[in-house]
Order: structure tokens, then C-alpha cells, then sequence
């Protein structure tokens, strides 16, 4: 569902097999007004259009050029996130990244994964010269706004399983500080508590905070990005990995309870092992990534042993 001015909205219905990536734009294109199926829409929304001349091609009804911008600061801000999601998705299409027709709606090249997800919200344009850390100039490296900010206090992935009971079907992914150098964490929709450390975070960095385990260990390789970058990443390879074991373990044993109290406890359980297994493999980098950083100081000074 998007909104227009003057309190106008269209709502499009996405296919089963299909996706849509989204950014800060209005993104629905053709409305087709004789399809209920499909789309539903303020009562007015054609007429409205028509009595102010908002149309710039009456012959059709694309929402998005009838009522969005087309301006400078979707080729850098908006429009590369949504290329950027749909190379990911369909790396045989060959689009521009500053293109204002990329469709809305799109069938992606094999099914979709977590991971797809995952990549596509932890993007910065890797494999693009358009990567603030790669190879390319200074000028495409700074040209777009990446997907995945510095900035992101957390990121958010809901998955739901139609066979499996919502309680054990519901997952919900979460990566604390910036997706790009954290982890997604799966909750299942069937628990009652929250880890405790998920419960803190404030401005200021507290070490019992998730949130801030996490963005401790993404400010220590920003200081030192090459040096560091290749030790975050296999962190977080090795404790998705972990984190996916163990996450179909407590499934399994889910699936085979009858008794909702269990359910309940065990699912529990499942967030505060899962989370403690990602928790604990950022606080060992951190401290890691500390003890090294010592050694990278602009004072430091390397004695010559032969004086």
C-alpha cells in the first residue's frame, strides 16, 4: 500500500512467486481500476487525478509518475537501493542503477532464501564499483546511498512457515547495529521473554546492551577497516552457521510438543541460546579486535633490536 498527497492511496497485491524491493519512493506503477484482485484504492483516486491534471500520460494510470518525484535525489538515494535488491535477485537483468522504469514487482531467478534477504538489507554495492569500500573511484564510491548505514540501529526480517504452527513457523530476524558487520538473530514468534540483554541499550555504550556488543565490534573494524574487516566477516559466517543449527534443532523439538507450557519454555530457551552464541562470539572478537588495535597506534613505536 502506498500514499499520495491529498490523502490518496493504491494498494497492489504482490504475486506469490514474485518479490518487490522498496526504498523511500513511491514504487506501484500501472493501476488497473477493473482488477479487485489485485489492487484496491481510494474510492476518488482516478477522478482526483483527472479534476487536478495530474496524469502526464492519461493514456495509462502509473501511480508512481502520476504522484512521485523523478527527482535528483532518487538516482543516489532511492532508486540504486532498489537496483542493488533486484541485482541480487536477478543478476542476468541488466538495469541502471539511476533508471526511474525499474519495475515494481519482479520474479527472481531461483527461490528466495533468508540469506538472499539478509544480503539485500546488508548491502553496501559489493561487486560494484559503487562500494564505499571497494575499488572503484572516489566519486562512484560516494555516488549512491548504500542499503546497509553506519548509521542503522537495527534491521528486521519476518519469515513465517504456512506449514508449521505460527508459534514455531514465525521467525523474526534481528541484526542489532549495522547489518553489514552484524548478525541476524532468529526469534520464534511462540516465546514470552526476550534475552536480558536485549532489554538495555541507551545513547551511551553499556556493556550489557545487545545492541551495543554488536555496534562495539562494527566501530573497532571501521577504525582499522582492512585490517579488521576479514576477521569480523568470518565471525559472522561461523556463528550463522552455528546459529542455523542450532535454530533447527529447537524446530525439530518444537514441532514434536503438544503441550503449550513446553512450547512456550523451550522457545525460550531457543532465544537465549541462539542469542548468547552470537553474543558471545562478538564479545570474543571485540576483545580480540582491542588487543590488536594496540599495536596499530599512530605512537607506536617498533624497536630496533640490533641498537
Amino acid at each position: 500500500m502506498e500514499t499520495a498527497g491529498g490523502h490518496q492511496w493504491v494498494a497492489q497485491r504482490i504475486p506469490d512467486d514474485s518479490y518487490a524491493v522498496v526504498s523511500n519512493q513511491l514504487s506501484i506503477q500501472e493501476v488497473d481500476f477493473e482488477d479487485p484482485e489485485n489492487f484496491m484504492f481510494k474510492a476518488d483516486l482516478k477522478q482526483f487525478v483527472v479534476m487536478h491534471h495530474l496524469n502526464p500520460n492519461p493514456t495509462s494510470f502509473n501511480f508512481r509518475n502520476i504522484f512521485g518525484l523523478n527527482d535528483l535525489s532518487d538516482e543516489y538515494y532511492n532508486t540504486p537501493r532498489v537496483w542493488e535488491g533486484q541485482r541480487i535477485l536477478n543478476p542476468e537483468i541488466t538495469q541502471s542503477p539511476v533508471s526511474h522504469d525499474l519495475p515494481f514487482i519482479r520474479k527472481a531467478s531461483r527461490l528466495i532464501q533468508i540469506e538472499d534477504v539478509q544480503q539485500i538489507l546488508s548491502s553496501h554495492y559489493e561487486g560494484t564499483p559503487y562500494n564505499p569500500v571497494g575499488t572503484g573511484s572516489e566519486a562512484e564510491k560516494h555516488r549512491f546511498r548504500p542499503i546497509s548505514l553506519p548509521a542503522t540501529q537495527e534491521s528486521h526480517i519476518l519469515q513465517i512457515k504456512p506449514n508449521q504452527p505460527i508459534e514455531v513457523g514465525g521467525i523474526h530476524w534481528l541484526a542489532m547495529g549495522v547489518a553489514a558487520q552484524s548478525v541476524y538473530v532468529p526469534f520464534f514468534a511462540g516465546m514470552s521473554e526476550t534475552p536480558e540483554m536485549y532489554h538495555h541499550g541507551a545513547k551511551v555504550y553499556t556493556a550489557d546492551s545487545a545492541y551495543w556488543v554488536f555496534k562495539l565490534a562494527s566501530v573497532l573494524t571501521d577504525a582499522h577497516y582492512k585490517e579488521f574487516v576479514k576477521e569480523l566477516n568470518t565471525t559472522r559466517s561461523k556463528v550463522n552457521v552455528q546459529m542455523r543449527n542450532q535454530l533447527h534443532d529447537f524446530e525439530q523439538r518444537a514441532l514434536e510438543l503438544s503441550d503449550t507450557t513446553a512450547l512456550e519454555e523451550l522457545l525460550n530457551q531457543a532465544g537465549n541460546e541462539i542469542s548468547a552464541t552470537a553474543i558471545q562470539a562478538f564479545q570474543a572478537l571485540s576483545a580480540n579486535l582491542i588487543t590488536k588495535s594496540t599495536d596499530l597506534s599512530p605512537l607506536y613505536y617498533q624497536h630496533n633490536e640490533e641498537l
